[in-house]
């Protein structure tokens, strides 16, 4: 890396978001004219700066210098002065005004802006109305200026940054050095660890009140973001926090005692522990158990006698050409006779077509609506009904300027009737958004796989509403004789019952290709989806067939999987666009995922606009801008999306995912490589639910070994939530 120091001539373009800047530099010396390009949102014309970055080569626009880091002097000359004025960053002050004022006050005008600003009448034609707005556009950008440069030097991306000022202004520095942990609370995409390290290199020490409040408060987030827990026991959030903040658990029961006094956390008796929540999950579950006993509660009587809808079950039976098992029927009586009711089972039971008749008996109570957690979910469950359905976020129409939903309990939704397929997704906030709009005497049908992995999201919703046992629950067990011919469907069950698969080497829709070493792994795996399966099947490699790894670190996990796969099936081209961030290089045609939901990043579909992409979206890079630094992306259900530099941690490569981020989706083949993991991850639910995403094939890499030990593995890690003993009124 080279230091280049020279003159701001000119800035050619700025990203406003993320700060993203292509500036004309005069460099000192040699004059020589050169363009730099980098994230210097600060920068302006007329300063001189140094330059920290590393001299490139652009095919289109020739040499450029790669700026990683910069700094800037004010303008000292009559020329850099005038320059700087008349750049459009003051109100009031355009190139004429910008020349009036250097030629009254010279090379001392903006020390005459600073220090002495109603000096500016003195200059003709600048009234003190006019002055007032000039000194106080120069005085908000001076101050707007520092404190984004104060930020900057904490490692503090651009568009944070201006959140950050946003929010405190001129005292945002003030704010920072008497309490940096409030950026945690009161800015959203500040984590602890980042104002942590702010704090430390301001002079807080270990034990200041601020960080281990804030730390414990942390430590409750991250279980429930990276484990879905609801809460921590009150023993393993102290040994947890003391651990994370390298305190003495004594001083951090007491300062947990003070969270609790101060009622910025909740304690609750559950069972036998003491149960401590954010206060928002506990809000959310106890909402969440008020309203579906509500919505259960708002419907006393069936509309007909059980002899009765029996006989208009068998009457849809014959308009549909279909004959239903008992449990089916029983499913289809449990949502005509029942405001709330659980249909769940396994692959092959025939949760799609109780849907089907369900939709059709239901349509004499009024409107139906049907959902699902996630976009391709949804695109599912339309195919197979023939009706349309939706994302739960855009049945109760997600405003992303509100960062809210239009459809709550004082405007609920017009349907009748509300079937959610894929429950087991569904995490306590969302199920809570759910039952807030639903009008009292609505019905609610929930669908889903209570074996399969819970949500992504905090909570355990579908299995903790059966276990409460407070609805009907109706399990479809009996495998249809088509679904039974499928080796597939035979062998989830025998899975989800611990008895190990049948595998065969070819021939059938479910083989083990064997294979010892994580190399043999990983080449196979490749050559599976590069050229094997898609010659075999006729499938495209990059949309018809999943790679999915239980893990994401290791030679065959996520990460390591994706660039090799990327490689085969999307290898950098000759002069074809690509962008580098972080360890992941984004290029055209790229299969990508969106991994954390984003409620405010706005997309467009075919004349319609609307806000939020969320958590295992998946999508295809349509465009590389390499100028701007930003990605457009398709998603599978047609939305369109602008990701620029500051989004780009929201996306990774999905040639290969995690079997979690797999929930809700199906494939018309999955791959999945199995030699080894830790217990915790390698169970009988994770292979369960990868092998019920496949529809034709499923093909196991690795070792059979590997496959007996998850089968036989039934451990199922605790989620700490309490919703079921809510339901029970024990809680």
């Amino acid at each position: 890396m080279s230091k280049f120091e020279g003159t701001v001539e000119d800035i050619v373009f700025r990203n406003d978001q993320n700060g993203w800047t292509v500036a004309a530099i005069r460099l000192d010396g040699d004059k020589k004219r050169i363009s730099a390009v980098g994230v210097m949102p600060f920068l302006s014309t007329g300063e001189h700066a140094i330059f920290d970055g590393d001299l490139t080569e652009h095919k289109d626009y020739g040499q450029q210098i790669r700026v990683a880091s910069y700094e800037a002097t004010r303008p000292e000359t009559r020329s850099g002065v005038e320059r700087f004025l008349g750049s459009g960053l003051i109100k009031g002050v355009g190139p004429a005004t910008a020349k009036q004022i250097v030629d009254y006050f010279g090379a001392r005008a903006l020390e005459v802006l600073e220090s002495a600003p109603e000096r500016l009448t003195e200059v003709p034609g600048i009234g003190p109305k006019r002055a007032a707005m000039i000194a106080e556009s120069f005085e908000e950008h001076n101050g707007m200026r520092n404190t984004l440069i104060f930020l900057q030097n904490y490692g503090l991306t651009p568009t944070l940054s201006m959140k950050i000022y946003r929010a405190f202004g001129d005292m945002t520095e003030s704010v920072l050095r008497s309490n940096p942990y409030r950026l945690v609370d009161e800015i959203n995409g500040v984590g602890f660890r980042t104002a942590d390290e702010i704090a430390m290199s301001l002079g807080f020490g270990r034990e200041s009140e601020f960080r281990l409040r804030s730390g414990v408060k942390y430590v409750l987030s991250e279980a429930a973001n990276g484990a879905g827990h609801m809460y921590l026991p009150r023993g393993v959030l102290v040994e947890q926090a003391a651990r994370v903040l390298s305190a003495e658990e004594d001083l951090v029961e007491s300062i947990l005692k003070g969270l609790i006094l101060a009622d910025e956390l909740i304690a609750e008796q559950i069972g036998e522990e003491t149960a401590v929540y954010l206060p928002r999950f506990h809000r959310a579950e106890c909402d969440a158990a008020r309203l579906l006993l509500r919505q259960k509660r708002s419907i006393r009587a069936p509309r007909q006698s059980e002899a009765e809808a029996l006989a208009e079950i068998a009457r849809q039976e014959q308009a549909l050409g279909v004959n239903l098992c008992a449990e089916q029927r029983q499913a289809a009586l449990a949502a005509m006779q029942e405001g709330v009711c659980i249909i769940t089972g396994g692959p092959g039971t025939g949760k799609t077509t109780s849907i089907n008749v369900i939709i059709r008996l239901m349509r004499a109570l009024g409107d139906v609506e049907l959902c699902a957690p996630t976009g391709r979910a949804a695109k599912r469950m339309s195919e197979a009904t023939g009706c349309p359905a939706r994302t739960i976020h855009r049945l109760l129409e997600y405003n992303g300027e509100n960062q809210g939903f239009a459809r709550d309990e004082e405007n609920p939704l017009d349907a009748d009737v509300v079937i959610v397929d894929e429950m087991s997704m569904v995490d306590i906030f969302l199920m809570r958004s759910l039952l807030c709009a639903l009008r009292p005497g609505a019905r609610l049908v929930m669908v889903g796989d209570v074996d399969q992995l819970p949500s992504v999201g905090a909570g355990n919703v579908l299995r903790d509403v059966i276990e409460a046992d407070v609805v009907r629950v109706v399990r479809l067990t009996e495998i249809f004789r088509q679904a039974g011919e499928s080796q597939i469907v035979m062998n989830a069950h025998r899975i989800n019952r611990g008895e190990y698969p049948e595998i065969r080497t070819r021939g059938t829709d479910f083989f083990l290709e064997r294979k010892q070493t994580p190399a043999e792994v990983t080449a196979s795996v490749v050559a599976l989806v590069q050229k094997r399966l898609p010659a075999y099947m006729g499938l495209d490699g990059l949309r018809d067939i999943q790679v999915m790894a239980p893990m994401k670190r290791g030679d065959v996990g996520v990460y390591a999987l994706n660039a090799l796969l990327q490689a085969a099936l999307n290898p950098a081209g000759q002069g074809a666009p690509e962008l580098n961030h972080g360890a992941i290089t984004f290029r055209r045609g790229d299969k990508v995922m969106q991994v954390r939901n984003n409620y405010d990043l706005s997309w467009r579909r075919e004349g319609e606009e609307g806000d939020g992409v969320f958590n295992g979206d998946i999508g295809y890079v349509l465009a590389v801008d390499r100028k701007e630094r930003a990605l457009t992306v398709e998603f599978d259900d047609g939305r369109v999306a602008e990701y620029d530099e500051s989004l780009l941690d929201d996306l990774e490569l999905a040639y290969c995912m995690s079997v979690h981020k797999s929930q809700g989706s199906e494939f018309d083949a999955v791959v999945l490589p199995l030699v080894s993991g830790p217990p915790m991850l390698m169970t009988r639910n994770l292979l369960y639910t990868a092998v019920t995403r496949a529809k034709r094939l499923v093909v196991i890499v690795g070792r059979e070994g590997c496959v007996r030990a998850m089968v036989d593995n039934n451990h199922i890690a605790r989620r700490y939530s309490a919703l079921d003993l809510r339901l029970r009124g024990q809680r």
